[in-house]
């Protein structure tokens, strides 16, 4: 497709969750890209403006650098199918399972995918019962936040209640879960050609082996290794588990799923799939996609060629 048949184009960034800073940063970025490559760009902040200003605008399609709720979670992607604005990323109800990382993880256990063992938390869990099942340390965080916001790793029982009440006032679901110890990796997954593409693995070495929400995005001390220097045998089948779990979420357009590599065995255990991922300069779809020839701007590009809708109403003559 020609950009000049993008006609007018929505960025969607900011929006009302957690990690809206993160996504003013991605939104512009991702803005000022395509206004590079001659897309009529507009920036749209959710958070800011409401839905009828949405629809007043006359998008022709909409590129979602929105993260978390609101955005990445189904939301956003019904407003656009009713709307019938074509849209980039995936469809309402995979955003939807993507964002819940308890239903992510009962779809990807029923197809036979690795996941680290877990147990949904409500406030009366008693704690020596979580341990026994799930060892020490663990993890801790709520079901449908992003970006490490309100993780605790717990290494005692008696560390639990605070991890979990931290976790749930942020959300009304807490799942803990079996900390893997070993290598952090990502892998970035985009529709090319009609195809769902793994791009390289990016390995994540982090400050104290903290990948926290600093570490993430404001460090400069964090590491990302990309080619991650892993035996090529090991990071084809990561990338081969990578794709199931992307199709089996029902996934389109591009996402990235974090994986853990376990020291003791190699193996793969997938944490969560991120549906809308970053587009800061800290951002990670952006790093794997250059080892494959796609710059920052062409990326932007090809990701909003991929927008469309779960559903094309047919209207009558």
């Amino acid at each position: 497709m020609e950009k000049k048949d993008f006609g007018k184009v929505g960025v969607l960034y900011g929006g009302k969750a957690a990690e809206r800073k993160v996504s003013l940063v991605s939104g512009a970025a991702v803005c000022e890209a395509l206004k590079s490559k001659g897309v009529d760009a507009h920036l749209f902040d959710t958070g800011t403006q409401d839905v009828t200003s949405l629809q007043q605008a006359g998008f022709d399609r909409v590129f979602i650098a929105l993260h978390g709720r609101y955005g990445e979670d189904g939301c956003v992607q019904g407003l656009l199918e009713q709307m019938q604005v074509p849209y980039t990323g995936s469809g309402v109800m995979a955003s939807a399972i993507a964002m819940d990382k308890i239903m992510t993880k009962r779809v990807w256990i029923a197809e036979g995918l690795p996941t680290p063992r877990y147990m949904e938390l409500k406030a009366d869990s008693d704690p020596i019962d979580v341990v026994e099942y799930l060892g020490l340390p663990l993890i801790v965080k709520p079901a449908h936040e992003g970006s490490t916001i309100g993780l605790t790793k717990v290494t005692s029982p008696d560390q639990l209640a605070a991890a979990y009440q931290k976790a749930a006032e942020m959300d009304s679901a807490v799942l803990a879960e079996e900390f893997i110890a070993g290598k952090e990796l990502t892998c970035a997954v985009i529709d090319r050609n009609g195809e769902p593409e793994a791009l390289p693995l990016i390995r994540i070495i982090a400050p104290d082996a903290n990948y926290d929400y600093h570490n993430k995005y404001f460090s400069t001390e964090t590491q990302y290794l990309c080619p991650c220097g892993l035996d090529i045998g090991i990071e084809e089948a990561i990338q081969e588990y990578v794709l199931r779990a992307y199709k089996a979420l029902g996934c389109r357009g591009w996402g990235r799923v974090d994986v853990m590599l376990r020291e003791s065995d190699s193996k793969p255990f997938l944490l969560e799939l991120n549906a809308s991922p970053g587009m800061t300069g800290h951002s990670l779809v952006p790093i794997a996609a250059r080892q494959v020839g796609l710059g920052y701007e062409d990326l932007c590009v090809t990701l909003l060629e991929g927008a469309t809708l779960d559903y094309v109403h047919h209207k009558k003559d």
